[in-house]
C-alpha cells in the first residue's frame, strides 16, 4: 500500500517542480510578460487543482492505513493548495488593479505554501 503514496507524493512534486522550476521561468524567456501572464493564469490554476485532488485521494486513502504521519502530510498537502487555488482570482485581480503591494503579498503566500507541500510530499519518502 505504500507505494500508492510514494506514487501519489512523487506526482505532486513533479507537476510542483516541473511547473514552478521548468515550465514557468521557460515561458517568461520566450514570452513577454503581457504575453506570458494569461497563459499562466491558466496553468497555476490546473496546478493548483491537480495537486488538491491528488492530496485528497491520498488523504482518503491513508484513513484506511492507520498512519497518521501520512494523514497529516496529505491534509495539509490538500489545504495548502486548495488555499492557492482560492487566492487566484484575487491575486490576479490586484495585478490588473496595479495594487502591488496586495499582489506581491498574495503571490508570496502562494510561493511558500506550494514550496511547503513540495517538501511535504518530498518527506513522505524520508518519514513513512
Amino acid at each position: 500500500m505504500n507505494n500508492i503514496f510514494f506514487f501519489i507524493a512523487g506526482i505532486s512534486a513533479g507537476m510542483i517542480i516541473f511547473q514552478s522550476a521548468i515550465n514557468a521561468p521557460s515561458i517568461f524567456k520566450v514570452f513577454s510578460e503581457k504575453e506570458a501572464g494569461p497563459f499562466l493564469r491558466i496553468i497555476f490554476p490546473k496546478l493548483f487543482l491537480n495537486v488538491s485532488f491528488l492530496s485528497l485521494f491520498g488523504l482518503i486513502l491513508s484513513l484506511f492505513n492507520d498512519s497518521i504521519y501520512k494523514q497529516a502530510l496529505f491534509f495539509a498537502s490538500l489545504l495548502f493548495m486548495s488555499i492557492c487555488y482560492l487566492i487566484v482570482p484575487a491575486t490576479n485581480n490586484a495585478r490588473d488593479q496595479g495594487k502591488d503591494n496586495i499582489f506581491k503579498r498574495l503571490h508570496f503566500i502562494s510561493v511558500i505554501l506550494t514550496l511547503l507541500t513540495l517538501l511535504l510530499n518530498f518527506s513522505i519518502f524520508f518519514i513513512s
